[in-house]
């Protein structure tokens, strides 16, 4: 089918790429002209601007990294909303049910549907077409763009109400926040302790404790100090910030997940929003005046 995409960062050009490699038309729109002019060489057309992308097909896809920049690429000046030929919005970003609705309302007047599609799974999943797929909206517009979601990943319809899967990836990502840096606290005490980084990773892997923190993260960046995972400490950040904003407006209190928000602030403050967040192991190593794996 014709697709529009815009937003070809970490996680948006290897969608964008599978999309254009499965047999899609894909017109394609990033500030960065490097990356338009990548996937032009591999068959899809570059527009000039989110308007001339959503003057030229139907479907339009973004994945985008704040929520202030889905709300313009949406209905700011120059935005899809002003398109012609637009019906269909589709958001693979993680903004929070609050602003998914927000813009879910101002492209209905328009009458623009708006699809609610954020995405679980790094920048790996991304690539190998792995990825959770969580969807919100009409029913009769999930259909349409099901087949082509299907390529980037294992599709889930949350149900019609706007914001839904939001809800549904916020809720994801804080028990991967929460793995994180569980893990990382369990795994400094042992080495404070003397044991050996890596059978104990091996231990939980085999054992009851077992989480994706243990499973991917340790093994990959943060034993050997690469800490290169590929998601951003700033995006799980923004992630457990959304999470916790939404209990708080649903009148509900969330204790691990609060004493998880601050261990993340205090991440995002020594280790910079553009660090790898496997990065959220540093300050509790530091603290405990031990390093975990390599050294040096």
């Amino acid at each position: 089918m014709d697709i529009g995409f815009i937003g070809l960062g970490k996680m948006g050009f290897p969608m964008a790429r599978r999309l254009v490699e499965a047999g899609h038309q894909l017109v394609v729109f990033d500030q960065r002209r490097e990356v338009v002019d990548q996937l032009v060489a591999l068959g899809a057309q570059a527009a000039t601007s989110p308007k001339d992308v959503a003057d030229r097909v139907e479907t339009v896809l973004v994945s985008l990294p704040s929520l202030q920049a889905s709300l313009d690429v949406a209905t700011g000046s120059g935005g899809v909303i002003e398109g012609k030929k637009i019906k269909r919005f589709v958001d693979l970003s993680t903004v929070g049910s609050h602003m998914a609705v927000r813009i879910h309302d101002l492209l209905a007047i328009n009458n623009i549907v708006q699809l609610d599609c954020p995405v679980s799974g790094g920048v790996g999943g991304a690539e190998k077409g792995t990825l959770a797929v969580m969807v919100s909206g009409p029913k009769a517009d999930f259909e349409t763009v099901k087949p082509a979601l299907g390529v980037i990943g294992k599709v889930f319809f949350i149900g019609e109400k706007p914001g839904s899967a939001q809800t549904m990836k916020l809720a994801n990502n804080m028990l991967s926040a929460t793995a994180m840096v569980a893990t990382s606290e369990a795994v400094v005490m042992g080495v404070k302790a003397g044991l050996d980084p890596a059978v104990m990773i091996d231990v939980i892997n085999s054992g009851s404790g077992m989480n994706t923190a243990s499973r991917d993260k340790f093994p990959r960046a943060i034993l050997p100090r690469s800490f290169d995972f590929g998601f951003a400490t700033g995006l799980m950040v923004k992630d457990v910030r959304l999470c916790l904003e939404e209990a708080k407006a649903l009148g509900m209190s969330m204790e691990v997940a609060e004493a998880v928000g601050r261990l993340w602030e205090v991440v995002i403050r020594e280790a910079g929003a553009e660090s790898d967040f496997t990065s959220a192991i540093k300050p509790i190593e530091q603290a405990a005046g031990v390093v975990v794996g390599k050294k040096g």
